[in-house]
């Protein structure tokens, strides 16, 4: 039975049990809305079936058809299966065997795009206000676009120059870099989001969003002034889990958008992208000579082999070598 042995309470429903597991282990808000979008997909795909009336077969078809037919990316399969095994392992407490009839989506092996300085200097002159800073933070810091629109004010240490990345990708803390340019227009910023803050208060408002427990196990913080996000959204939302409505942090697509017009308007044939300016990052603290495990800490990479891949890019290793045309030019032809 899907809900257990007879005369045992009936559980809540399958979405609800998923979303409490993923807060469970503090899974962040948009991890819980990629995971519960696939296991949707997945239901749906099988037309309503019930996750625990299938299994191995089901998953198999479903990411398969991913791959063959929708030709999605690798990514993206394998977010969809890491949706399918937390529901099957945590939520239903159902442990599948390996999965090798799976078709795979190909992983292209591409290195990433990078600007040149003088490109970063650029695209930042076609920007201004909030968004110039954004970028700024993403190239000046190395920071992937997420992490810089979560930061709160606590966050940032205006006098040691640096930033705290909370949570990161693999649920890691690090310590990155902030540049001088960014300080002053960094300041001015938080002066007029001070006083923002403080309006809200004096209405009602001026709660910031607190990712799960938090705001039980520190009353009041939501209000503080160093628990505001630093680009904070213009106006409060509704979040259920919050019981209320709340600050919310600036949306992820407007920053994008930004940042694509600002490419076009630089006329670049880069497909130029937030993440780029964090490739830019790497690429240009490699050129300058700086150590790799270094700028691995800084972008928060587990593996140095990941951060491996700007040498591709930064003239070290095989793109390094001098041509043996420039080495030893031969005559000019005729």
């Amino acid at each position: 039975m899907v809900n257990g042995e007879s005369g045992t309470a009936p559980q809540p429903p399958l979405m609800q049990r998923v979303r409490a597991m993923l807060r469970v282990g503090h899974y962040s808000h948009l991890t819980e809305k990629a995971y519960t979008g696939w296991i949707r997909r997945y239901i749906l795909f099988h037309r309503k079936r019930h996750p625990l009336e299938m299994g191995v077969a089901e998953i198999t078809e479903f990411l398969s058809d991913l791959a063959q037919r929708q030709k999605v990316s690798s990514p993206t399969q394998t977010q969809a299966l890491s949706a399918l095994l937390f529901l099957y392992r945590r939520v239903l407490g159902v442990e599948l065997p390996w999965l090798d009839k799976i078709v795979r989506a190909r992983k292209p092996a591409r290195i990433p795009v990078v600007l040149t300085v003088h490109e970063v200097q650029v695209l930042l002159a076609q920007l201004d206000g909030v968004y110039w800073l954004i970028a700024s933070l993403l190239y000046g810091s190395g920071l992937r676009l997420m992490e810089c629109l979560n930061l709160r004010v606590k966050d940032i240490d205006l006098p040691a120059r640096q930033i705290v990345v909370r949570s990161g990708k693999g649920q890691k803390d690090r310590v990155t870099v902030l540049a001088n340019s960014c300080v002053e227009l960094l300041q001015a910023h938080l002066r007029l989001r001070r006083e923002q803050h403080v309006r809200d208060l004096a209405r009602g408002s001026g709660a910031a969003y607190l990712p799960h427990a938090l705001a039980r196990k520190y009353p009041g913080a939501a209000r503080s002034w160093g628990w505001q996000y630093v680009f904070s959204a213009s106006a409060d939302v509704f979040i259920a889990d919050a019981g209320g409505r709340v600050r919310w942090h600036l949306h992820e697509k407007s920053v994008q958008h930004a940042v694509r017009q600002a490419v076009l308007r630089a006329g670049f044939t880069k497909p130029a992208s937030c993440h780029t300016l964090r490739h830019s990052f790497a690429t240009h603290l490699l050129q300058r000579g700086q150590d790799i495990r270094t700028i691995q800490e800084l972008l928060g990479h587990k593996d140095v082999s990941t951060t491996m891949i700007y040498t591709h890019v930064a003239g070290i290793g095989v793109t390094g070598t001098v041509s043996p045309l420039d080495a030893s030019p031969p005559g000019r032809g005729v």
